[in-house]
């Protein structure tokens, strides 16, 4: 993932969500029209890594999206991992966008997030109604694995 950063131990340290989010936002901003940002969104989708077969079952499915997106967390040395896969490569662009962001970061901050990123770079304003509860699906799901994961 890019988003890390040296520090003078020569450890790398995660960056912060807002540093994400403002990385995100600035990425964006290199493209002309919303068309640009659709493509790259697809191009995104297929470069994510399929999610491990074993967590590709019913169970691991979020419910209420109108495309089959299959979600799994863990919780590691207090982080909070995502891996998710959808069949929708638009849906696997934004779910590279949503990993980046909340991955690997500790669930308090995941929950308390403001994903201002979305408004930022057009998602709200140019998505379908359909797309747009499967975006919010998605983020409640990662919002709600974490409130869980902050009480361990």
């Amino acid at each position: 993932m890019r988003s890390t950063e040296e520090n003078s131990k020569n450890v790398q340290v995660k960056m912060t969500i807002q540093e994400i989010q403002e990385e995100i936002i600035q990425e964006f901003k290199t493209f002309g029209n919303w068309m640009d940002k659709y493509n790259y969104l697809i191009k995104l989708g297929k470069d994510l890594s399929p999610i491990d077969s074993k967590y590709k079952i019913e169970e691991n499915i979020i419910k209420g999206c109108q495309v089959k997106t299959w979600f799994h967390s863990i919780f590691k040395d207090g982080k909070v991992f995502y891996d998710i896969d959808s069949s929708s490569m638009m849906i696997k662009g934004i779910c590279v966008l949503l990993i980046k962001v909340l991955s690997g970061q500790k669930p308090e901050d995941i929950k308390n997030a403001d994903l201002y990123f979305i408004d930022k770079i057009g998602l709200r304003e140019n998505f379908s109604p359909v797309r747009a509860n499967s975006l919010w699906k998605l983020v409640n799901k990662m919002k709600s694995d974490a409130a869980l994961y902050d009480k361990q």
